[in-house]
């Protein structure tokens, strides 16, 4: 049987050769950033490029976390690649979101729990999620209630409850992020989940849990005997 072989055309065909055949593990940072710019800038010499996001940011996580038009507005770089950089970290959130809203249960839902780390764990300032679930713990729709600082000012029970109305939701998830790594709640997190709580139940609608999104963790209050 004849295996058929990619066809390898093109700067760098070396690069390319090495990642049909090793993988993205075997790549560093900046031989996956040349070869995704490759693809957006093919008649370009993007060795420079690449060397200059790299010694500008550090790593290619951090690239791809740089908010859109700081992209778009460093030397050398055009819409087009910034969005192509943006759409490679965007994709895995969205596919793990859509996953998620495919199938869960109140006993495990990795793939929400991996579209939240992914989509919340590098976000620079703090945000407050909510998962509305149907009566046979189906997602129906994620929505961001609030950016910013968390306090006691800035999220409105009330605003929960009518979003869980109109989304006819039987069940809520909560999620933020802190944005300093440390995944244990504090006494806010604590009270306003307590709070939200009573307001659900108020209308019939119960709080399966509340999940704080660290960089590499995650904190469950359901797990861990807080509901």
């Amino acid at each position: 049987m004849k295996v058929r072989m990619l066809s390898l055309h093109g700067y760098p065909k070396e690069l390319k050769r090495k990642y049909y055949k090793f993988g993205i593990e075997y790549l560093t940072d900046r031989e996956i950033l040349e070869l995704l710019l490759l693809y957006a800038k093919p008649l370009r010499d993007i060795r420079n490029l690449a060397d200059n996001l790299i010694s500008q940011y550090g790593d290619f996580p951090q690239i791809l976390d740089e908010p859109l038009n700081n992209l778009v507005a460093f030397p050398g770089m055009d819409t087009d690649t910034a969005i192509l950089l943006k759409l490679i970290k965007d994709c895995p959130s969205h596919y793990f979101k859509k996953k998620a809203c495919k199938k869960y249960s109140i006993r495990g839902g990795p793939d929400l729990i991996k579209y939240c780390q992914m989509s919340m764990a590098s976000l620079s300032n703090e945000q407050f999620r909510v998962v509305f679930l149907n009566i046979q713990n189906e997602i129906i729709e994620i929505e961001t209630l609030q950016e910013g600082t968390l306090n006691e000012a800035a999220v409105y029970p009330r605003r929960v409850i009518e979003r869980a109305l109109y989304h006819r939701a039987t069940a809520l998830i909560f999620v933020h992020n802190h944005t300093s790594g440390n995944v244990r709640p504090s006494s806010f997190d604590i009270n306003i989940t307590q709070m939200l709580m009573k307001a659900a139940s108020a209308v019939d609608i119960e709080v399966y849990d509340h999940l704080i999104i660290g960089q590499k963790k995650y904190y469950s209050f359901r797990d861990s005997g807080l509901m």
